[in-house]
Order: C-alpha cells, then structure tokens, then sequence
C-alpha cells in the first residue's frame, strides 16, 4: 500500500531521504527525552548546568517526547516539527544565555531544527507545496 506522500508524487528517493534524516532527529531526540525521564546523570548535570532546576528535567523530557511522537504521525508531523522547533528555540536561547560557543552548542539545537524540516520536506508533498523552493529565474533585459 501507498503512503499519502508517495501517491501525492514524491519520489522514492526524496522519500527514503527524509526518512532517514528524519530517523535521525527522532533518534536524537527520543535519546534526549529518555535521559530526562529517567533522570539520567548527563541529563541532569547538564539541566542544572544550564540553570534550570532538578524539577524540570522530567517535564522537559515528557514534553520533548510528546513533540517527537507528533513528528512521527503523519497527520501531525508538521505540529510536531512546529514544536520540536519552539523546544529547540529555547535550547538556543539557553546555551546562549550561560555564554556557551557558538557552533559546538548554541547553533546544534538550529542543526537538528533544520534537519527536522529538512525530512519532513522531502518526505511530504504537501509541504512541498506549502512551501515552493524555486530556481531563480533569470531577468530578461
């Protein structure tokens, strides 16, 4: 049987592409999550760290998790990606309010943001069709 992406015309290629992009971001980040919930010692050195208190670890894990099973639903893959992109947001603002570099932590919650648009893109002609990448054209003169 057809998947909705496939009978809308994306290509085996551009589909198997944004699955395996997108199996990665849902990997990193059910990773993540698991370590919050069950208050693993990285994820909770690493919370209080970052300033946060010990009582939010779990929360952010449940939250973190509850973004990436909408990601994985195709019926609200786009909601999930909208969330997992304002969680990754407030990662950024995080490493960027305690001073951490530049492209080792600030920028990597933008790295797996734009990765995880990046699956779902190839993945969903709908989105596709929501947003157009177009070649430039050039100007007649």
């Amino acid at each position: 049987m057809q998947s909705a992406s496939q009978a809308v015309g994306v290509s085996k290629a551009s589909l198997w592409a944004g699955r395996i992009i997108s199996a990665l971001v849902v990997l990193f980040m059910v990773f993540d999550g698991a370590l919050k919930v069950f208050r693993q010692p990285p994820a909770v050195e690493g919370t209080i760290t970052l300033g946060y208190p010990v009582s939010v670890v779990f929360p952010l894990g449940i939250l973190v998790l509850v973004c990436v099973l909408l990601y994985v639903i195709p019926q609200s893959s786009v909601l999930g990606a909208i969330l997992l992109t304002a969680y990754l947001g407030g990662a950024v603002a995080t490493h960027v309010r305690v001073g951490n570099p530049l492209f080792t932590h600030v920028l990597f919650p933008t790295y797996v943001g734009v990765l995880a648009w990046l699956g779902l893109y190839l993945r969903d002609q709908r989105l596709r069709a929501l947003i157009p990448l177009r070649r430039a054209v050039p100007e007649m003169t």
